[in-house]
């Protein structure tokens, strides 16, 4: 048993931070995200895929129906507007319809963007 947890913490510690970063992340999404995003392209759910988000320009994924204040938005999704969007939705774009309330852990986010980061 010691010899299994040893290992792993060896793993885990010749990781890049950023594979680890998005390991954790990926943590973060299921608990958080996973219930109204996909991870595939064109995935629908409550809300649309992240596949491709980073980069993306807010409120056009294809084939979802965005709030007008998401649609108008006109930001691209980046490290930065994504990470001040999942802090507060609501305020970051009054109007959005995304329920979600945000995610006020920083290192989460970190993570979670690490992980959002992949998806392409």
């Amino acid at each position: 048993m010691s010899f299994m947890i040893a290992a792993g913490l060896l793993a885990s510690l010749s990781l890049p931070a950023e594979a680890q970063d998005a390991t954790a992340g990926r943590k973060v999404f299921t608990g958080s995200c996973a219930v109204c995003h996909g991870t595939k392209p064109g995935e629908k759910k409550m809300g649309p895929s992240l596949f491709g988000v980073v980069g993306r320009k807010a409120g056009s994924a294809e084939g979802f129906r965005f709030s007008p204040a998401l649609a108008k938005d006109g930001r691209s999704w980046n490290p930065k507007s994504l990470d001040a969007f999942l802090t507060n939705p609501r305020k970051e774009v009054p109007g959005t319809r995304m329920a979600y309330a945000g995610l006020r852990n920083a290192e989460q986010r970190k993570a979670l963007l690490a992980y959002l980061a992949t998806l392409k």
